[in-house]
């Protein structure tokens, strides 16, 4: 219980993460399958202080080995911890669009692709037969510029074609980050790395 947080830990914000232009989207970005969050009217909107505190490893690992990455989807936000505790990061990113599509509990990182394809599922396509069977890498594709696969199957932490999805629920299951904030965690995150999503 008396245990300390390293001092040396760097906290990542990112101000005005969550507002994208339409300027910011990729040129022929792929639709996206589903119904993005609706925004809020400015004069209901409330700041989502929620995503930005930092969060204690020991609250949800047992040990930082092979490091660590924590799935908030109340708060919308993915913390990572690097194996020597030296390292912590907090990046907005967008979650699953219902409770239907979330998983929940502990998995780890099985796989990581650089400049990924993306195939979408047998149950995305029946739900929308207009998807293409595949999307090579490029400025259309879903998982942006790197995905990690994990242990659950179709289950990913990735970049994204289109940055008015972080921030909201948006996804088919995945956990969304922008393409600069993926391509960082991406180098420190290795195979076994251990994830938890609440």
């Amino acid at each position: 219980m008396a245990s300390h947080d390293p001092i040396r830990r760097k906290l990542l914000l990112t101000g005005g993460a969550f507002v994208a232009t339409a300027a910011a989207l990729p040129a022929g970005a792929q639709p996206f399958t589903g119904e993005i969050e609706a925004e809020a009217p400015i004069a209901t909107v409330r700041r989502n202080i929620q995503s930005f505190r930092s969060v204690r490893w020991q609250e949800h690992f047992s040990t930082l080995r092979n490091g660590a990455m924590l799935a908030d989807v109340s708060s919308r936000a993915l913390h990572f911890w690097s194996e020597d505790g030296e390292t912590y990061r907090c990046y907005p990113c967008s979650v699953p669009m219902t409770e239907e599509f979330t998983r929940r509990g502990r998995t780890s990182v099985v796989e990581k692709r650089p400049a990924p394809t993306w195939i979408p599922t047998p149950n995305m396509r029946r739900r929308d037969p207009t998807l293409p069977a595949i999307v090579h890498p490029g400025p259309d594709n879903p998982l942006g510029t790197r995905a990690m696969n994990l242990g659950w199957t179709y289950y990913r932490i990735h970049g994204i074609d289109n940055p008015a999805k972080i921030g909201r629920r948006a996804s088919n299951g995945c956990f969304g980050l922008f393409n600069h904030h993926v391509e960082e965690v991406y180098e420190w995150v290795r195979i076994g790395t251990q994830v938890v999503v609440i």
